[in-house]
C-alpha cells in the first residue's frame, strides 16, 4: 500500500509535468482534450436516454471519454515533444534509444566537426544507420559508415535513413514506425553475433591512444570523423 501511494504522486506529477510541456508547444491542447471528453460522454449519454438506459450509457461514456482524453493527449504530446526536438544534434539517437526491445542502439558512430552525426541500430532486419544533420554531408559520412558494416557483417543487410523532410528523408516522428516495418531477415542467434562483433571494434576503437590536449591548429577532420 506504501509502494502504492508512493508511485501515484510520481504519475500524477509525471503527468503535469508532460502537460505544462505540451502546453508550450500546443496552447489548445487543454481546450482540445476536454472538448473530446465533453463531446465523447454527451454523444453516448444521448444514445442512453434514446435506448432507455441512461445511466448505463452515462456509466460507458465517462470511461469511453476518459479513454479517448488520453489518447488525443498523448498523441499531442509526442508531437509537441517530437517537435521541440526537431533540429537538435542527437535528437534522432533519443528515438531510436526508445525503440523497444530487439534493436540494440549505439548513439554517434560517426561525427564530423559540423556535428553530423550517424547513429546506428542493429536487429533482426539487419544494421541500420540512421543519419542527421546537413543531408549533403551525412550522406558522405553514411557511405563511409556502409562500407566499414560491410566488411565486418558481410552477411546482415545494411539500411541507411537520413532524418529530415525532405524527398527520400524520414521524418523524426517516423524513425520508429520505419524500423519497426523493415522485414526481419536475420535470426536471434546472428544478430547477437553481430553485435558481439560489432562491440568488439568499438572496444578496439575505444582502445586506441588518443592525443591529449588541444586540437593541432593545422589538423584537418575529414567527413568521416576521423583526423589525419
Amino acid at each position: 500500500m506504501a509502494r502504492e501511494k508512493s508511485e501515484n504522486p510520481g504519475r500524477l506529477k509525471q503527468i503535469g509535468l508532460t502537460y505544462k510541456m505540451t502546453r508550450r508547444v500546443d496552447p489548445k491542447v487543454g481546450l482540445v482534450v476536454a472538448g473530446v471528453g465533453i463531446v465523447t460522454f454527451g454523444v453516448l449519454l444521448a444514445v442512453g436516454f434514446l435506448i432507455g438506459h441512461p445511466v448505463y450509457a452515462g456509466i460507458l461514456g465517462f470511461l469511453l471519454a476518459f479513454l479517448a482524453m488520453a489518447i488525443v493527449f498523448g498523441r499531442r504530446a509526442e508531437r509537441a515533444a517530437f517537435g521541440q526536438m526537431e533540429n537538435q544534434p542527437g535528437a534522432a539517437a533519443a528515438v531510436l534509444e526508445n525503440i523497444g526491445r530487439g534493436w540494440t542502439v549505439t548513439p554517434a558512430v560517426a561525427m564530423n566537426r559540423n556535428q553530423d552525426l550517424v547513429h546506428r541500430a542493429v536487429g533482426r532486419a539487419g544494421i541500420v544507420l540512421v543519419g542527421e544533420g546537413n543531408p549533403n554531408r551525412v550522406k558522405a559520412l553514411l557511405a563511409a559508415e556502409k562500407k566499414r558494416m560491410a566488411r565486418v557483417a558481410v552477411e546482415a543487410p545494411v539500411t541507411d535513413i537520413i532524418v529530415g523532410s525532405g524527398e527520400g528523408e524520414v521524418s523524426l516522428k517516423k524513425i520508429r514506425t520505419t524500423l519497426l516495418k523493415l522485414p526481419r531477415v536475420l535470426p536471434g542467434q546472428k544478430v547477437t553475433e553481430i553485435n558481439d562483433r560489432l562491440k568488439a571494434l568499438g572496444d578496439l576503437m575505444s582502445n586506441m591512444p588518443i592525443p591529449k590536449g588541444p586540437m593541432p591548429k593545422n589538423a584537418r577532420m575529414p567527413r568521416n570523423g576521423k583526423m589525419r
